[in-house]
Formats: structure tokens, C-alpha cells, sequence
């Protein structure tokens, strides 16, 4: 539930946003869902990173508003935390009124602690191009547009830089998409967490309008595609007091 006045403020953009996607020419229309809300088969990557020697990685990955994001994520088993955040710009523009800007170079991101063991980064960014957003968008994701809404991923190291670009050219290569994949890969930038409310958002409001039109559809997908790496319960931020 919306539980403050500052909430509501934050979240009234997405909701507007959602709004005007269902009315065109004072007709009521179907919601345009991105077709990675549905799911696109991908393979999985030829190259991926080498055998687990540590029991915890980090992944920044940016693709649309971070709480479909975030929320697929917390669903995929093999993950510790997933945590809703900017990266890209500097400390002091690192708040929602101001990144909802555009102007800020952050994207909206979520940092993903995971179990190497249990899954590689490679098989994240085979859900992040599958369910999560549609790579072929520049700058824009369901009813989200700007360029805090781009498709980006953090590289935290080499490796991950390496598997990333692969990936893409892979891809790419196999046409897979209708059209070339716009996802860039970033160097590492650091990662400013976002504010408490916007944490576990997707868990905590799933009839919220915006939450039922673009990110539910992505849960669901994950559940559906990939079995093996779905769990009902997610992991949260805010239950582990984090």
C-alpha cells in the first residue's frame, strides 16, 4: 500500500505513465507491455564466467523502472539480495526527483548479490535479456522513456565485461531479436542505493496499475521459462533488514 504522501509523489510519474499508455485519442486501448514481459527465448551464452572460486558475487544491472527489475530478481534462486539504486552519475544527484530528470547520467539499477554456485552471470543476463526488458529499446522501457530508463550493464569486472559483450554479439549474431540490441556495457560505477520506499516495491503493491500492466507479466514469464530457477518466495530487502 501507498503509505505516505512523499510515496505517492514518487510513484505518480509511473502511474501517469501507465494511465496514458491505456487512452489514445480518448479511446481506451490494450496496454502496450514490452515483448520481454512476455519473454523472448534466448540461449544460453556461449561464454560465461569460470568455475566458482568465492561464494558471493555482485551484478549491476539497468533495464526500465527498477521495480520489475528488482522483482524478477528477488525470485531467481541462487540470489542473496537485490537492491533497487542508481548508478552512472555522482552522490548528490542520487535521489528519485531528481533522476526521474533524465539529466543526471544515472540509471535506474538493481545490485544483485548472488551465489556463483548456484547461479552464474551468465545465466542472469540470460534473464535480463529474456523476461526482463527488451534490449532493442534505446532509452525507453514499457511506458517509461529517458535515459535513466536505458538498458545497461555494470560491468564489475573484466570477466563480467567479457561474458557481457560475448553475449550480445551472440545475439545479435543469431537474430534473435527483430532488430540489434542496444544494450551497452558500462564500465563499474558506483551504486547509490535508492530511497526505502521504492525497496521490494513490486512484492509489497502487485495490484498497484503499474505493477499489474508491466512487471507482473515479467514474474510470471520468469515462473513460466525458467522453472528451474524460480522460487515462489523472494528475497527481500526490507525483511532482512538490510
Amino acid at each position: 500500500m501507498i503509505r505516505s504522501k512523499r510515496i505517492g509523489l514518487a510513484t505518480a510519474l509511473c502511474l501517469m505513465a501507465a494511465i496514458a499508455f491505456l487512452f489514445i485519442d480518448g479511446r481506451f486501448t490494450a496496454p502496450l507491455v514490452s515483448a520481454a514481459s512476455e519473454a523472448t527465448a534466448v540461449p544460453a551464452p556461449d561464454v560465461d564466467e569460470p568455475a566458482a572460486t568465492v561464494s558471493s558475487e555482485t551484478a549491476v544491472l539497468a533495464g526500465g523502472c527498477f521495480w520489475g527489475v528488482q522483482g524478477v530478481f528477488q525470485h531467481v534462486k541462487g540470489v542473496t539480495s537485490a537492491e533497487s539504486g542508481y548508478a552512472g552519475g555522482e552522490a548528490q544527484t542520487a535521489n528519485y526527483e531528481t533522476v526521474s530528470t533524465g539529466d543526471t547520467g544515472h540509471a535506474e539499477s538493481v545490485r544483485i548479490t548472488y551465489d556463483p554456485h548456484l547461479v552464474s552471470f551468465g545465466e542472469l543476463l540470460r534473464i535480463y535479456f529474456s523476461v526482463v526488458q527488451d534490449p532493442t529499446e534505446l532509452n525507453r522501457q514499457g511506458p517509461d522513456t529517458g535515459t535513466q530508463y536505458r538498458s545497461t550493464i555494470f560491468a564489475q569486472d573484466d570477466t563480467q565485461r567479457r561474458v557481457a559483450e560475448s553475449y550480445i554479439a551472440q545475439l545479435n549474431k543469431a537474430a534473435v531479436f527483430p532488430a540489434q540490441i542496444v544494450t551497452t556495457v558500462s564500465p563499474k560505477a558506483e551504486f547509490f542505493p535508492a530511497e526505502q520506499y521504492h525497496q521490494d516495491f513490486l512484492n509489497s503493491n502487485p495490484t498497484y496499475p503499474y505493477i499489474e500492466i508491466n512487471d507482473m507479466p515479467k514474474v510470471n514469464a520468469l515462473k513460466q521459462h525458467f522453472p528451474d530457477v524460480y522460487r515462489d518466495q523472494p528475497v527481500l530487502m526490507l525483511a532482512s533488514g538490510q
